[in-house]
């Protein structure tokens, strides 16, 4: 038998999968995250994990990583130092960067500009051009580098990045420059933007350049940490870590270019909520992934997640392709809190985190949160994770009783309540920026709810955007980790243009995304995929001649060599999408900027769970009833067991389903379907069917 890992390491908690690849049988961990060394809370949870399947730790073939370790170390300012070398005259890119001042006309007066990743005095400037066309305008004088690198050697510089304008039209200066700090500094890693990111550009390259070096040495500590660690625990299967595209890379791939993994946490969400919906049958859906420190969310369309080209994390805004997820600071951690000046409750972005964790873990904490307030309503059981953590009623409600005091409002139910319908409209307004604002009706969508917390605030959400039906996954509170054990190996060749539409051909773009396919493919050859099971998805950043951005369009290569294929069909979907985001199209020439070749393994072949077939009465599940607080009133509500739950049943709402990682909330007026593929589908009472 062979069994595959996925890992999810998130703020609050770890997240362990183990799948048998034969039956698709899933045995599941979740525990503490330990910060100040991630890979702890990974192998106690593989390990538990293992106890739970009873097998060894030997039989485990791949593990699958999802990681925050790049991301953390943006956040936290805890990045290398890095030296940046510049082409000559370019030393302050960083710093004049592109002028843009987020907030209000007056921001700039409040908003403290952040520090760049590479500070002005550990930046140099070599002598040496390319031009545009990628002709050598003036020689590499290597004199003058190796002066500059020793400079930056005395400086103690941790990392290097190397950005020449236009190296993305002729690396041949950059890979000097690397070959001569192999030599004058020994032992520092290089990140070249021809390599990182070889597009049009130079504020965008050289930004996303220094982020890759500024991670780098942490994120290689870490891999070759974890990498020992499963050796001696007995795991010899190979480790793969999940880019923010929700695509996987090797671990020395992953090491050599972090950048790509700033977004992997919340893509392995996005995967695994792809996987659970094909399974229930809706292609098009949002998803919604609430967990202890923040919640993220996506659209997808026809399985596929929107893919966007930059990244952001924190203040930093950087070129990388991953998934369109958006980021709010609200989790069952966020605080509640009343500033004295507006006397108005606030929810987040403040987070009690892990340690101490909400006042009813009873771990030192003492400030209200989303989770207290939960505790409050009655909407949490006693036990979480499994038993791991135990909550302490009194104190959720010592906690929330200071929001009720400082409101003014009758009870500490009336203040949780108000806690959680703030909670809940911070995360609609997350929803609707991936939905409403790019143009997309949620109503047509349905809504995936995961993470540890998700599922007790999907109903809500789902009432607030209209999406139905509300989709809770088996194990929602690990999905992301089994996202991660269930996405393929890709990787992505880039190449800018810059060319009218006037000066191409149909043929002439075809042989430009053969080669890129070709290099994107060397990747997974190395890895061992068969050509065979390999396939290669095309893309083409285009916009109208004189724009200054650009809209990603897809590439069907299929489609060239037919009546209306090829760049004529290119022009009719820019204009589509056009037309979607900004209501008008223009009657100008278009061009075509930067094109994608990205090349993806096959899909592992995990056989997809089958509840057994029960009828329409869920009662066999029904373990209790509980008084909870919800539309301003006490009432009754059944407590049932989800592992009970067979396909078919209907749950009527309100209602509690508990399992081991997460706990659902039905609403009245709401019930939850059985699907056979063991999720729940929560729709308003008159529409729910057995699907």
């Amino acid at each position: 038998m062979t069994y595959r890992l996925g890992v999810d390491v998130g703020g609050t908690f770890t997240d362990i999968l183990l799948i048998d690849e034969a039956t698709g049988e899933t045995y599941r961990a979740k525990t503490s995250s330990t910060p100040e060394d991630q890979s702890i809370g990974v192998l106690r949870g593989i390990e538990r994990a293992c106890e739970a399947a009873g097998v060894p730790m030997s039989e485990i073939t791949e593990v699958f990583h999802g990681t925050t370790v790049a991301t953390n170390a943006i956040l936290e300012g805890k990045g290398a130092r890095v030296g940046l070398v510049t082409t000559d005259g370019f030393r302050q890119v960083l710093q004049i960067a592109r002028s843009f001042v987020p907030g209000g006309l007056a921001g700039w007066i409040i908003w403290p500009k952040p520090e760049p990743l590479a500070a002005l005095e550990d930046t140099v400037e070599v002598v040496g051009r390319i031009g545009a066309d990628g002709a050598v305008v003036t020689e590499l004088d290597e004199a003058d580098v190796r002066a500059k690198l020793r400079k930056l050697r005395a400086q103690g510089i941790e990392a290097l990045s190397v950005s020449l304008i236009n190296s993305y039209a002729n690396p041949q200066h950059e890979h000097r420059v690397a070959e001569l700090s192999a030599e004058e500094l020994p032992g520092v890693p290089v990140s070249l933007s021809s390599s990182v990111l070889p597009e049009l550009r130079e504020y965008e390259r050289t930004i996303t350049t220094v982020a890759n070096a500024a991670v780098q040495p942490q994120v290689a500590r870490y891999v070759a940490n974890l990498e020992a660690q499963l050796r001696e625990s007995g795991v010899d299967g190979r480790l793969c870590i999940l880019r923010s595209d929700g695509g996987l890379v090797s671990a020395a791939v992953a090491a050599d270019n972090p950048v790509n993994l700033l977004l992997s946490g919340p893509a392995g969400g996005v995967t695994s909520a792809t996987w659970v919906a094909e399974q229930a049958g809706y292609p098009d859906f949002l998803t919604f992934d609430m967990g202890g420190t923040s919640t993220d969310v996506a659209l997808v369309q026809g399985l596929t997640p929107r893919v966007g080209r930059e990244t952001t994390v924190g203040d930093l805004k950087v070129r990388a392709t991953s998934v369109d997820v958006r980021t709010v600071g609200a989790g069952g951690g966020s605080i509640a809190h009343v500033p004295p000046l507006t006397q108005a409750l606030r929810v987040g972005p403040q987070s009690a985190g892990a340690a101490p964790g909400p006042a009813a873990y009873a771990a030192g904490g003492e400030q209200p949160t989303v989770t207290d307030a939960n505790v409050v309503l009655g909407y949490l059981p006693t036990d979480l994770a499994g038993g791991e953590i135990r909550l302490d009623r009194a104190a959720a409600r010592a906690a929330v009783k200071s929001i009720a005091d400082a409101t003014g409002l009758e009870s500490v139910e009336a203040a949780a309540a108000g806690i959680i319908d703030i909670v809940n409209e911070n995360m609609f307004g997350a929803l609707r920026l991936v939905s409403v604002q790019q143009g997309f009706d949620p109503r047509d969508y349905a809504l995936v709810a995961f993470g540890g917390a998700g599922p007790l605030h999907a109903n809500a959400l789902g009432r607030l955007t209209g999406a139905w039906p509300v989709i809770i996954p088996p194990s929602p509170g690990v999905l992301c980790a089994y996202g991660d054990a269930t996405t393929n190996l890709r990787d992505e060749s880039v190449r800018t243009l810059v060319r009218r539409f006037n000066e191409m051909t149909d043929e002439s773009l075809r042989a430009v995304l053969t080669e890129l396919a070709s290099k994107a493919c060397a990747t997974l050859n190395e890895q061992g995929v068969p050509e065979d099971e390999q396939h290669v998805v095309y893309s083409a950043d285009l916009r109208y001649h004189g724009q200054g951005f650009e809209i990603p369009v897809a590439v069907d290569i299929d489609t060239f060599d037919g009546a209306g294929g090829g760049l004529a069909a290119l022009r009719s979907a820019f204009d589509a999408d056009h037309q979607r985001l900004f209501s008008f199209v223009l009657d100008a020439e278009h061009e075509l900027v930067t094109v994608r070749a990205t090349a993806h393994g096959p899909r592992p072949r995990v056989a997809a769970p089958t509840l057994e077939h029960g009828d329409a009465d869920p009662s066999p599940a029904l373990r209790a009833h509980h008084r909870i607080w919800v539309e301003g009133a006490e009432v009754e509500a059944g407590i049932y067991d989800r592992a009970l739950l067979r396909a078919g049943n209907v749950v009527p709402g309100p209602a509690i389903i508990t399992e081991m990682d997460s706990t659902t909330l039905v609403l009245p007026g709401h019930t939850a379907a059985v699907h056979p593929s063991g999720s729940l589908l929560i729709r308003p009472a008159d529409t729910n069917r057995e699907n």
